[in-house]
């Protein structure tokens, strides 16, 4: 039988309604009663106590908001009656032990993967197309069209069958088993993506551009790419080229670069274009997936249309698996700085040095300076979605979606556009931006994104498998098309977070494979959106 109530840490002095509760109703937890004042909508809080202005309110054990007018015992949390606050954090000032979970079902699991010449594998074969400067992005629209009208016609949408199967007067299944008959190359994936950037603003943008950009081609999942470029943009390909001779000194990929100014005439550009990535694509198609052990696999960690159950099902979910992979040797990613907002001295602590802690503390802060600099703050963050199903305050926000990184040490903290080296948890500096997130995820070496959603996101990226893992039952009945995993049985109580959390490590050993394929990638949902590092909650 589903719980009606639950605190998720005992020094809490909210309690989550689980269900819709009605005024009136009375609720029994811990062996005391509870009087449910007004009525509570399941996902959102109610007071276990009497609070007066001023009074800290507890949730994860931490403090996520503060009373700004008298709050009685079995009253709902409101923005109207709690605002944002937040512990002050100024060092590291102890380790946190930290005891490994038993991996033995893993230590000797295996993927089929696609092993690249620096040691890193991928869980994708892609070869990638895009722009050093929007002034191409309709030139990579065009390739975009050619290459996969002509070259991949088994990736068209079903719609586009159904309309073909119209016009030949065959059925749906033909026309797909026909299109499969044509497919040329049968072992890559031909991607492409744009951007709004390269020139105009500051040059650091088409730096940080730069290093995104090497961040792709660098990443086990990209085998090489073609890369487009006017000639007069702030993004000099030489830029390109250090950007990723420093990141990966002894890369072998192929790396075919066009200048159209140089070349000439758009024919002649997309002639010599279209033959020399053609050739390249065919050599990349020969590489096939091998075996791996599992800790070459690196996960990028994510919350996006995040919703009251998120903190107490999804996220510590993914936090069972990044504990999982950290214990095997893997790598995983926990970003999204503004919602690690409150739960600094924690995650400071758990830094395996002081320099590391120093450096999330001093990104942090500069980010937060940045923000309120523009005349906002990370208070702000909460969307009107996150509200409404019970995410109040950033702090709440921010400590459900801190169990994403689990318990593990943190070994490497990374800013923007910085690529990932050391086995473990790494921290990455970005927005919390859905897009821009995972964008900067992938960039820095993730091959695979976890991306936990209380309300429905159905982003995706143009290289890395993503996969959705929903809060809640009724989010995966309603949108079925989006999610992949289902963590809402946490909440009904058919399943625990362990058991979830070893259920998706067995999904993504699977994904990695090729076995099978996120509803994202199903859909296209090919989300590129780079991060300037102006304002961005």
């Amino acid at each position: 039988m589903q719980k009606k109530v639950l605190k998720v840490n005992p020094k809490d002095n909210i309690i989550v309604a689980l269900t819709d509760l009605p005024a009136g109703d009375i609720v029994h937890l811990d062996g005391a009663d509870y009087t449910v004042l007004k009525d509570t909508k399941a996902k959102h809080k109610f007071a276990a106590e009497d609070f007066v202005v001023g009074d800290h309110i507890i949730m994860y054990g931490v403090i996520v908001g503060k009373a700004n007018q008298p709050i009685q015992k079995g009253e709902v949390i409101t923005t109207e009656n709690v605002k944002h606050e937040s512990e002050e954090v100024f060092k590291k000032t102890g380790d946190l032990g930290w005891t490994p979970p038993n991996v033995d079902k893993w230590k000797d699991k295996t993927f089929n993967g696609y092993h690249r010449s620096d040691g890193q594998v991928g869980t994708k074969n892609v070869w990638l197309f895009f722009p050093l400067v929007f002034c191409e992005n309709k030139n990579i629209e065009k390739l975009k069209d050619i290459f996969e009208n002509e070259l991949l016609p088994k990736k068209e949408v079903s719609y586009k069958n159904f309309l073909r199967s119209l016009i030949e007067e065959k059925s749906v299944e033909e026309v797909e088993d026909q299109s499969r008959n044509e497919n040329l190359l049968d072992n890559i994936e031909v991607k492409f993506i744009n951007h709004q950037g390269g020139c105009g603003g500051i040059r650091q943008d088409s730096e940080l551009l730069a290093k995104l950009l090497a961040g792709y081609v660098n990443n086990p999942n990209v085998a090489g790419a073609t890369v487009l470029s006017l000639g007069c943009q702030n993004l000099q390909v030489d830029i390109f080229q250090n950007a990723l001779k420093e990141m990966s000194p002894n890369s072998d990929k192929e790396v075919l670069i066009f200048e159209q100014q140089k070349i000439g005439t758009t024919d002649k550009m997309f002639q010599m274009v279209i033959k020399e990535s053609f050739e390249a694509i065919k050599r990349a198609n020969k590489i096939e997936r091998k075996p791996a052990p599992v800790s070459k696999l690196s996960i990028g960690l994510e919350c996006g249309g995040s919703d009251g159950f998120s903190g107490i099902s999804a996220n510590p979910a993914l936090g069972v698996v990044s504990d999982i992979f950290a214990a095997l040797g893997g790598k995983t990613i926990l970003a999204e700085f503004p919602e690690l907002c409150g739960v600094e001295q924690e995650l400071m602590n758990r830094c395996v040095d002081e320099e590391k802690a120093d450096k999330f503390l001093s990104l942090m802060k500069a980010f937060e300076k940045s923000v309120v600099d523009a005349g906002s703050g990370f208070d702000m963050n909460p969307s009107p979605g996150n509200i409404k199903d019970g995410l109040i305050t950033d702090a709440m926000k921010s400590a459900g979606a801190s169990k994403k990184g689990g318990t593990a040490p943190i070994v490497d903290v990374l800013d923007y556009g910085e690529y990932i080296s050391k086995p473990g948890l790494n921290l990455l500096n970005t927005p919390g931006n859905d897009a821009e997130c995972t964008t900067g995820l992938v960039g820095a070496g993730a091959t695979v994104v976890l991306f936990t959603t209380g309300l429905g996101n159905p982003m995706g990226n143009p290289i890395a498998p993503v996969v959705k893992i929903s809060s809640n039952t009724a989010l995966i009945n309603r949108m079925s098309d989006i999610i992949d995993v289902n963590a809402g049985t946490v909440i009904t109580g058919e399943k625990s977070i362990q058991e979830v959390g070893e259920e998706i490590v067995d999904y993504i050993i699977e994904l990695a494979s090729g076995n099978v394929e996120t509803k994202a990638d199903q859909l296209k949902q090919d989300v590129f959106i780079p991060w300037k590092r102006g304002v961005s909650l």
